[in-house]
């Protein structure tokens, strides 16, 4: 329980807190940083969308790729230097944590924004990114390669990284 508590704090407070989406971060060159502004899609107003909106969350409908979050299977911890994977947790300078709407880096964290495609085994994603004081945007796509051992993360945008970044998925 207490394993929650901390990051569901640190969320609330980085949702009030105030900031210029058109900075990049101190990141920007290596894990993240700014992507032009994407507004936010307006809500459905169907009314399969209002029954959708209402129905409980179950287990069996996180199994399943929606197009509103990070699809099931890339969720969980990677790093990109294996090593990573065993150091201690604020120690893991490489690692990178998926759960179903943020993307966790050592020194910054990313909200989905807006999920541009995705499938069973990736995603193409705008985030809203803060860390170290700062606030920007990204587009991010994700895929599973060597059957899901490894993530392939590819930024685009002003600042983002020229190549791949390869990450390996580290144990439970």
């Amino acid at each position: 329980m207490m394993r929650w508590t901390m990051p569901a704090a640190l969320l609330l407070l980085a949702a009030c807190s105030g900031g210029q989406d058109d900075e990049s971060g101190p990141e920007a060159s290596s894990n993240v940083g700014p992507l032009q502004k994407a507004e936010r899609p307006a809500p459905a107003e169907t009314p399969e969308a209002d029954a959708e909106a209402k129905a409980p969350a179950t287990a069996e409908a996180d199994d399943q790729v929606d197009g509103k979050t990070i699809p099931p299977a890339i969720r969980g911890r990677w790093a990109l230097k294996a090593a990573d994977c065993a150091a201690r947790r604020g120690t893991d300078l490489t690692a990178l944590t998926i759960d179903a709407t943020n993307l966790r880096f050592f020194e910054s964290h990313g909200e989905l924004a807006r999920v541009q495609a995705s499938d069973a085994g990736s995603i193409v994603a705008d985030y809203k990114f803060s860390g170290e004081g700062e606030e920007w945007d990204r587009r991010m796509q994700l895929d599973l390669a060597d059957g899901g051992k490894t993530l392939v993360r590819r930024d685009s945008g002003e600042g983002a990284a020229a190549d791949a970044m390869r990450y390996t998925r580290c144990a439970g």
